[in-house]
């Protein structure tokens, strides 16, 4: 017996999230229909203009937009800022350099400092037992 294949759809939403962009800026076609895991593949190998002047210039969506200004997206609320941001905006953020995003990016840096001694600690208990 044969097991028909059957073919891979994600929601628009879904694909965006996992090409990195901001639904709304997405041209209609692509926020319309469903993709496929193959259209997904092509879209991330050979990127067409719309998608590589996304990933560049924006509206990035939140977890792009707190990654680039190495903060948590729990940050980036408690900093006010709820809407996607162009790169343009994010570079601006960096040079003024406001005080919630230096108070944020220092709470990620301790985060990220804790994890990596727990991690070591981990490891250094899994060698010796």
């Amino acid at each position: 017996m044969k097991s028909q294949q059957t073919t891979q759809t994600m929601k628009p939403a879904t694909a965006a999230k996992k090409l990195g962009v901001y639904l709304p800026a997405t041209p209609a076609e692509f926020q319309d229909g469903v993709v496929t895991r193959a259209e997904l593949d092509a879209l991330q190998a050979e990127p067409p203009e719309w998608l590589r002047t996304l990933r560049s210039e924006g509206p990035h969506p939140r977890p792009v937009v707190a990654a680039k200004l190495g903060v948590s997206i729990a940050g980036l609320a408690r900093g006010g800022v709820t809407e996607a941001l162009t790169t343009e905006q994010i570079e601006a953020l960096k040079a003024e350099r406001p005080e919630w995003l230096e108070k944020e990016r220092a709470t990620q840096a301790e985060v990220r400092r804790e994890a990596a001694r727990l991690k070591a600690r981990d490891a250094e208990r899994a060698s010796e037992g």
